[in-house]
Parts: structure tokens; sequence; C-alpha cells
């Protein structure tokens, strides 16, 4: 008899990648579960805590943290994000597979932990368009930002798809069809690792 233990599929890309959506049909699919984030930030409208995230006080993250609790965390627009590093393994022990939307910080973070089990389960993938002009279309076709804001977002991107050699897999976007069928293929393959089966 085997158990397989769960998949770690650390997500990281620019804005405009279509990550964030991957990740989503990822996880509304059933494949895999959706890490869910503590946040020093205000419940937005329809927000539901433990739905969306884990809405905690500044003093109980920073005790989560001084507790070493967190996976990753970051500081975003002022506000504290993490990822508790008890509810991705508690999935991981279970046999589920687990996807995390985060940006190059958080993934070296992932990478940096001295745990054997997240060591064991992590996969990471870089999703980015196959040029600075699909990239800059992209943010442009959203038709919500300024130019201005266009062009911070271009400078930041393009900072961040610095870092894709750090990654073991990178995804070239082109549709959202195509993206989504090699993104599970991926999953599906790592699944299938001998090293992924206990034998009990």
């Amino acid at each position: 008899m085997s158990l397989r233990t769960g998949i770690l599929l650390v997500v990281s890309g620019p804005s405009g990648s279509g990550k964030t959506t991957l990740c989503k049909r990822l996880s509304h699919s059933g494949e895999a579960r959706h890490s869910i984030s503590c946040t020093t930030r205000a419940p937005r409208p329809g927000e539901i805590h433990g739905e969306h995230y884990h809405f905690v006080t500044l003093e109980e993250f920073e005790e989560k943290l001084a507790a070493g609790e967190f996976l990753e965390h970051a500081l975003v627009h002022g506000n504290r994000y993490g990822t508790l590093r008890s509810e991705v393994l508690g999935y991981l022990e279970a046999g589920a597979d687990v996807v995390m939307d985060i940006d190059v910080q958080g993934a070296a973070q992932v990478r940096a932990s001295d745990d054997v089990a997240i060591q064991r389960a992590l996969v990471d993938l870089f999703v980015m368009p196959e040029s600075e002009n699909e990239l800059r279309s992209r943010l442009v076709g959203r038709g919500t930002d300024s130019e201005e804001v266009i062009a911070l977002r271009m400078e930041n991107a393009l900072g961040e798809i610095s870092h894709w050699p750090q990654y073991t897999y990178r995804l070239l976007s082109r549709t959202p069809e195509e993206d989504y069928t090699r993104f599970l293929s991926l999953l599906v393959a790592e699944r299938l690792r001998i090293s992924r089966t206990l034998v009990g």
C-alpha cells in the first residue's frame, strides 16, 4: 500500500502574467487547495474571514511571526501578509496538493525553509509572457491604469522577471486554455514521481 504526500506548488510571476487566474482555477477545480494567507488589513466588502483571508490584528501577526508560525511573510502597501506553516503542512500530510500564489521574495523564503516536509513537497514555477511587448499589451489591455502606472508596473514586472532562473519550471504564457493545460500537466507529472510516494 502507498500513500502519496501532497505537493506544494509555489507560483510566481509579474502582474499581467495570468498566474493568479491559473491558481484560482486549479483550486476551484478541486485539484489543489489554495493556501489562505493571514493579513492585517481590514476585510473588503464581501470578504469572509477564513475563506478569503485570516484577518488578524498587527499584534496577533507579530506574535505569530515571533513564534515562527509563518512559512513566508511580506509587507505590502503597509499591511502584513503571511502563510501559516501549520495550514500548509496539514494539507500536505493529508496527501492534498497546495498551490501558493506569491511573489519572488515569498518564494525565496519558502525555498529557504529548513522544514524537511516543505522541501520534499516543493515545486516552484515562474509564469511570464513570451515578450516585453506581450506583457505591456496585457497591462494596457486592462484599460484601468494611466500611462504612468503602466510604466511603473512594467518596471516592477521586469525586475520580477529577472528572477525566473531561480525556479525549477517556467511557463511562457500564451492563451488561458493553453496555460491551464500545461499548468495542470505539471502538477499531474509531479504526482507521478516515485519520490512522492510513501510506502506503508
